[in-house]
């Protein structure tokens, strides 16, 4: 039987319910006293690959029914959502989906968002698409790329993206990247224990003295139909001892307060590495995310139950005024610390799925 995605809260959210906040005043702070300074924009929900820990096929197959187009927020929506958002504080954008770069014209996206003064513009993909794409998100204004790539061993990695794509794909696409301009990038390996974690070295091995960063990043129990067990969660402490015993590495301090990724260097100058470790080493104390979804719902957390409709007050004629007083107002109510009490058995909940608001 398919799991469908929770698709709620269609009635618009009352203006400034809860909040305090009025225009002008910077960045609203939740009830834990985290700022708001990431958001991260689904502009699609389909994607050409199927990965196990994302839209497993028996879930998201060839009829699954997708969001109509009527149903997605516009690019004219989109950018105003963001331009609100940057007003309360947010100085990083991570463009996402699903696999973004099948959202046609994305590029006309990007440049209206490069406008905004201050604020950085990423984007997260699986690659394919970055050898067509990727001088034209540059030339529009994107920053840098962050591309998925879960093993270098080509069996391994087509069962991983049960899509049937070879890794030189994306491969192609992290060099057409590097080549635009697009960087520093980032690559993400999902280590899920007894599936791909047989090629941490390999990774590794690969990508040091490239100039791109490898990050590991835990499998986690994202939605309700990638069928997590914690005993598939290979921690993170244990990517990087594996990877010390060939290549010594020695810890970097963060970029910035609220870095998701623990850094950590080559000793001999090769590079550094990252491990996201919110399943064994929780960071919900210092997470600034908040989340749209494809037709234009917030979400406070990534392991979400329910969002708040921000497309109805865009469709329905509410001035800047009151979109930043409900954006503000779902913030200032929020009390997330999802992975702080995760257990093994709270992936019962039926949550929202990372193909619909993003990872």
């Amino acid at each position: 039987m398919k799991v469908i995605p929770i698709r709620e809260a269609a009635t618009p959210f009352a203006l400034a319910a809860g909040s305090t906040h009025r225009s002008g005043e910077g960045a609203p702070l939740d009830q834990r006293g985290r700022s708001l300074r990431d958001l991260r924009i689904s502009v699609t929900d389909r994607c050409n690959f199927r990965c196990i820990y994302c839209m497993p096929r028996e879930v998201f197959g060839n009829d699954y029914p997708f969001l109509p187009r009527e149903e997605l927020l516009s690019f004219e929506e989109i950018t105003r959502v963001a331009r609100r958002a940057a007003a309360l504080g947010v100085r990083k954008i991570r463009i996402t989906g699903g696999e973004p770069l099948l959202r046609k014209d994305l590029e006309r996206l990007i440049a209206m968002l490069a406008e905004l003064d201050g604020v950085e513009l990423t984007l997260t993909t699986n690659g394919v698409l970055l050898p067509k794409l990727a001088r034209r998100l540059k030339e529009a204004g994107l920053h840098r790329v962050t591309v998925s790539l879960d093993a270098l061993d080509d069996e391994t990695f087509r069962r991983m993206n049960d899509a049937d794509f070879p890794v030189s794909r994306v491969l192609e696409g992290i060099a057409a990247a590097r080549d635009a301009g697009l960087g520093p990038i980032k690559v993400n390996m999902v280590v899920k224990r007894g599936t791909n974690d047989h090629g941490i070295e390999a990774m590794a091995s690969h990508f040091r003295h490239s100039g791109h960063i490898l990050r590991f990043i835990e499998f986690m129990d994202v939605g309700s139909s990638n069928g997590w067990k914690m005993d598939e969660v290979l921690p993170s402490r244990d990517v990087v001892a594996r990877i010390d015993r060939l290549f010594p590495l020695e810890p970097v301090e963060p970029n910035y307060q609220g870095e998701v990724a623990a850094r950590w260097r080559y000793r001999d100058g090769a590079g550094e590495i990252g491990v996201i470790s919110s399943v064994t080493q929780a960071f919900c104390s210092s997470c600034t995310r908040l989340r749209l979804s494809t037709e234009g719902k917030l979400y406070t957390c990534l392991f979400a139950q329910q969002g708040h409709d921000l497309r109805a007050l865009l469709r329905g004629g509410a001035d800047d005024d009151h979109i930043d007083a409900a954006i503000a107002a779902v913030w200032q109510q929020r009390d997330d610390r999802y992975s702080e009490i995760r257990t093994a058995a709270t992936p019962t909940a039926r949550k929202i799925e990372m193909s619909y608001i993003g990872g």
